[in-house]
């Protein structure tokens, strides 16, 4: 497992987070408005609706006809954005945003299982991780040890010439 390429990957994979919901966002906040919009315009249309009731009680056919036309066209303009701002965001950017990720995302898959992998082998055989790293200290335990016996019965011997 290299370290370097879990940074890397996960670097990548909180750049293209970010890309996702940025789009994501910009496209959310462009389809809000135009329902803003829409809903502004279906508000006129029930406006004009209403007024063409009050001419129809008032008078019995001009000023409807017109304020029923513009009553209906306000709706069909209203209907046709709220249309327009729902359709899903489209775009090379998102789509190659979410390949990135979705590479990103495989990487840090492998560098976990090879992470897996050694633990698994460290576990299973501890004792071939753990041997490497012991040979030298025990090699130079093991010389200092050998080197000792021969130099204390010379020291050994001298303590017991000063005594008598």
């Amino acid at each position: 497992m290299n370290t370097e390429n879990v940074v890397k990957n996960l670097r990548v994979l909180w750049r293209t987070d970010r890309i996702i919901a940025d789009i994501r966002l910009r496209h959310m906040l462009v389809s809000l408005g135009l329902r803003a919009f829409a809903a502004l315009i279906a508000a006129f249309g029930l406006l004009m609706l209403e007024l063409s009731a009050y001419f129809a009680l008032v008078q019995i056919w001009s000023a409807i006809s017109a304020a029923a036309i513009l009553g209906g066209v306000n709706f069909l303009i209203a209907a046709v954005l709220f249309v327009f701002s729902g359709r899903p965001p489209s775009g090379r950017e998102l789509e190659l945003a979410n390949e990135i990720h979705g590479s990103s995302v495989e990487a840090l898959q492998l560098e976990a299982r090879a992470l897996q992998s050694q633990v698994s082998g460290m576990i299973h055989h501890p004792l071939n991780g753990i041997l490497p790293l012991l040979i030298v200290p025990l090699i130079t335990i093991i010389i200092k040890s050998l080197k000792k016996p021969a130099a204390s019965p010379a020291s050994a011997a001298a303590p017991a010439a000063e005594q008598k």
